[in-house]
């Protein structure tokens, strides 16, 4: 695995409407877990070492973040329009590198380090154009389901809310990290569309518009347990302590 070739994406710019108090409106990612903010976990688990070679997407307190992870390169999300209008603010920077680029969130900060590095590997070994973390737990998380062919190979990304009764039996749920071929995700970002009720543009459209191209999709299915829990709630926040001071 070269680390020469690869870049991370960090989604940061949520706002965590639900965890906002009258004393606290920091950024999501800035809420404390066992007194470090939640990103600052994301950071240390990811398997570059370089600063400059993750881009954090920033957006509600970007100044919070910017000022408390000095040295990081930033790209600023000023609507928030979905993941995949996300990873579009960072375009700038990914422009012209041709490695590897990993997306993943700040607000999931359980995820281990062996897991992120045991992604890119399967990645580099299978040649694949994109590679998707999947999973199993026993959480009850709103996530999107696996859709496999006859063969067990990648077909879609079905979201919770759209599952027909047999899809939501599904039990491999899709974590929201992925590895990408860096030219390939910046073609397809540009082909993606927002033609739905929220009017967003979803990065689980992305993998799904390269398997229709022809290109090599990989799956990397753990049994993830606590480590896909993201921070949406106080009681996630509590949880995610719990997990963290355990680890």
């Amino acid at each position: 695995m070269d680390k020469q070739l690869i870049k991370v994406v960090v989604l940061a710019a949520g706002k965590g409407t639900r965890l906002q108090t009258d004393d606290n409106d920091a950024p999501k990612v800035m809420r404390l877990a066992c007194g470090k903010p939640l990103l600052e976990y994301v950071l240390d688990a990811l398997p570059v070492t370089q600063k400059e070679d993750i881009i954090i997407v920033v957006g509600y307190g970007k100044d919070q973040v910017i000022k408390y992870f000095d040295g990081y390169e930033f790209a600023e999300q000023k609507e928030q329009l979905g993941t995949g209008h996300a990873v579009m603010a960072a375009k700038a920077q990914l422009l012209g590198f041709k490695g590897a680029v990993m997306v993943c969130y700040g607000d999931m900060p359980a995820i281990k380090k062996e897991t992120y590095a045991q992604l890119l590997n399967t990645h580099f070994e299978q040649n694949n154009v994109c590679t998707i973390l999947t999973g199993e737990t026993t959480l009850d998380l709103a996530f999107g389901r696996i859709i496999r062919d006859e063969n067990g190979d990648f077909v879609c990304v079905v979201e919770d809310r759209d599952c027909t009764p047999e899809q939501a039996q599904i039990t491999e749920v899709n974590t929201g990290v992925y590895v990408f071929d860096s030219v390939q995700l910046l073609d397809t970002l540009d082909k993606l569309k927002n033609d739905n009720a929220q009017g967003e543009y979803y990065l689980t459209d992305v993998p799904e518009i390269m398997r229709e191209s022809g290109a090599k999709i990989g799956l990397l299915k753990r049994n993830l347990g606590d480590e896909i829990l993201g921070v949406n709630t106080p009681e996630q926040l509590q949880q995610v302590e719990r997990i963290l001071s355990n680890s």
